[in-house]
Parts: C-alpha cells; sequence; structure tokens
C-alpha cells in the first residue's frame, strides 16, 4: 500500500500537462519519503485532481495537499492558517488552507516546507478526538467525479 500503490492516481492525472503530472508525483514521493505512515487521501474530482494526508481517513485531519492545476500544482495546509510562515510563502487569505504554487520540483523549497509538514502533522494530530481513528499508510480514493472539467477533458455543456 502507499507510495507504491500509483496505477488509479496515475490514470486520474493523465489529461494534465506532462510537467504539471511530473511534479505531482515528485511531491507526492517528497510526502511519502517524509510520512510513510501518513494516508494519501485521492479526489479526482470536477475541475481537480487532489492529494490530501492524513493520520487517519478523514479529510478534517489532513495535514498536507497537492492539487493539479493546468499549469503547476498547489502544494498546500488544510489547517495553515494554524501553522506558522515565518517566511510568508504561503497564498492564501481563507480561514484556513495556505498553499505555494510548484512550477517544477527545483522550484520547491523542501527544507522549509519540510518545517512547516511538521508543524502541519502536529495540528493535524491534535484534531484526532478518538486514537483509534489513526489509520497507517493507506492509499484511499475518495471520490471520483463522472464529469471533468480540466485540461484534456471535453468541456461539460450546459443544457438549455
Amino acid at each position: 500500500m502507499g507510495k507504491s500503490q500509483d496505477k488509479e492516481l496515475r490514470k486520474f492525472i493523465q489529461p494534465y500537462p506532462k510537467d504539471v503530472q511530473t511534479t505531482a508525483l515528485w511531491l507526492r514521493d517528497f510526502v511519502w519519503d517524509n510520512y510513510p505512515t501518513a494516508n494519501e487521501l485521492i479526489y479526482d474530482n470536477y475541475n481537480a485532481v487532489a492529494l490530501g494526508w492524513s493520520v487517519t481517513d478523514k479529510l478534517g485531519q489532513t495535514f498536507c495537499s497537492i492539487a493539479l492545476a493546468s499549469r503547476y500544482c498547489h502544494f498546500g495546509f488544510y489547517w495553515g492558517s494554524e501553522i506558522s510562515d515565518p517566511e510568508k510563502r504561503l497564498l492564501g487569505k481563507g480561514n484556513q488552507y495556505r498553499y505555494i504554487i510548484v512550477n517544477s520540483p527545483p522550484d520547491f523549497p523542501k527544507i522549509y516546507m519540510k518545517k512547516l509538514m511538521k508543524e502541519a502533522w502536529a495540528v493535524s494530530m491534535a484534531k484526532v478526538k478518538d486514537p483509534s481513528d489513526i489509520k497507517e499508510g493507506l492509499t484511499i480514493v475518495k471520490s471520483i467525479s463522472e464529469k471533468k472539467r480540466r485540461p484534456g477533458s471535453t468541456p461539460v455543456s450546459k443544457k438549455k
């Protein structure tokens, strides 16, 4: 399970440009290499493919995530508003989510993100109310949208 379980994910990300796929898979390996006991939650949604890593199998305990866009990836923190960002690199002004844009693996600030991931992990662990909810090393496809609106897909037409 875990890092090696990527056949379905590769199918989901196939419509994206090769450089975006490469960056997403590199980021995925980065998270798995640093948090092999986390659980990967995959969302093949209407307008994006998103991967989240959680201490349980629940979205609300996700500590970091990757979302594919047409030209880049987001690497973010589900509870980003609750972690420090001393270098002010994280984007987002909402109540919760914070992220950076990653155009390619060399652009990714690995050392800085490792520090933020460690803090985000602790925040997510603190949100676990029942220790029996903790799972380890699973890859779970949480949703698959039948209709897609993303690079390479046919746009959904509106009914009149």
